[in-house]
């Protein structure tokens, strides 16, 4: 029998290449998003590329009600957490819709895996619980600093809420840290559509190459880096998505009830707004137009991984190399600006 997977917010961005992940390795695919970040039409993109539809719910997490219809009505076997505001900057100026979301939606998501006994779980955090870390690069066991912004804060109290449901329930829960993905599927069909203005780096470089935008800003030229610019770890998004089915079979294989791990989900390569830039421009023959401009609240200096344990225990590692990473960005804008020209 196939194993049913419940993904929140699957028709994101990293929610949707792994649902194509997990289709592709034999799952059976249940998406909920509520589509405040995305688009209905992702299920289609999703559905060319495996020719299998994933079946779709539209449904706000943060709604209790709504959640317990949504397990009540589903056969599902385990859990793979998405569905949560991302953007940095606009946790700093919102903090209350990012509390109100990211952690009403977790609890009543671990509610109802509590009820209808689902122990299964896959929860997307993120590097930003690590704060402004000591010593690069940072392993799982480098210590949680404050964090630097409320998107932060949310990941760092949804980890000890996990941690603590193991302790006291059946639950098993892989937390998986993210870097900094980027990039789009092979087949150009789905990728990071921001609405409104990009929030992330790399849509912004395709955005400006595309003519979207006017000008790109870097934010912070004075950093103790070697150009001024911020150190991220860059991964592509579908090795990203890859790690989600490793974790999958990580939980299945384990019976060990009240299992907490934690990976850390990068490449381990550091590489600055500059880089990133350069690549882009190396790889597409096109000039960006950016300016500097004042540092951005909520940014860290520099931070990268250590994926050594991601890859000895969950036998998984990052392929794609920066300038791969940065053509599949560009084939996507180039395919969803194509596909949304007006006539």
């Amino acid at each position: 029998m196939k194993k049913n997977i419940l993904v929140t917010g699957g028709t994101g961005f990293i929610g949707s290449h792994t649902s194509v992940e997990l289709i592709e390795a034999g799952y059976n695919v249940l998406i909920a998003d509520d589509l405040s970040n995305s688009d209905i039409s992702v299920v289609d993109k999703i559905e060319q590329i495996t020719g299998i539809r994933p079946t779709f719910v539209k449904v706000d997490l943060s709604n209790a009600e709504l959640t317990h219809r949504l397990f009540e009505q589903e056969q599902i076997d385990a859990v793979i957490h998405f569905a949560a505001k991302i953007y940095v900057d606009e946790s700093v100026r919102q903090p209350l819709l990012y509390y109100k979301n990211n952690l009403c939606g977790l609890l009543n998501i671990l509610q109802e895996m509590k009820n209808f006994g689902i122990k299964n779980l896959v929860f997307s955090s993120s590097c930003t619980v690590y704060g402004v870390a000591d010593q690069l690069p940072v392993t799982e066991q480098t210590p949680i600093k404050p964090a630097t912004c409320p998107y932060g804060n949310t990941k760092q109290i949804s980890e000890e809420i996990l941690h603590d449901m193991t302790l006291s329930s059946p639950l098993k829960a892989v937390i998986l840290r993210y870097f900094n993905p980027i990039g789009a599927h092979s087949s150009a069909l789905i990728g990071e559509v921001p609405k409104g203005v990009p929030q992330h780096l790399l849509p912004y470089i395709t955005q400006t190459a595309m003519g979207i935008r006017e000008c790109l800003q870097v934010f912070g030229n004075d950093y103790q880096t070697k150009d001024g610019t911020c150190l991220r770890d860059y991964i592509h998004v579908v090795d990203l998505a890859k790690s989600h089915v490793a974790a999958l079979s990580y939980l299945f294989d384990n019976q060990d009830n009240n299992l907490f791990d934690v990976f850390n989900i990068g490449t381990g390569e550091p590489y600055s707004v500059l880089d990133v830039i350069n690549a882009f421009e190396s790889v597409t023959g096109l000039k960006i137009n950016y300016k500097m401009a004042t540092r951005r609240p909520g940014d860290v200096e520099k931070i990268w991984a250590n994926p050594t344990k991601a890859q000895q225990i969950l036998n998984w590692k990052a392929q794609h190399t920066l300038s791969q990473m940065v053509e599949s960005a560009w084939k996507w804008q180039q395919y969803f600006s194509n596909q949304n020209k007006k006539p």
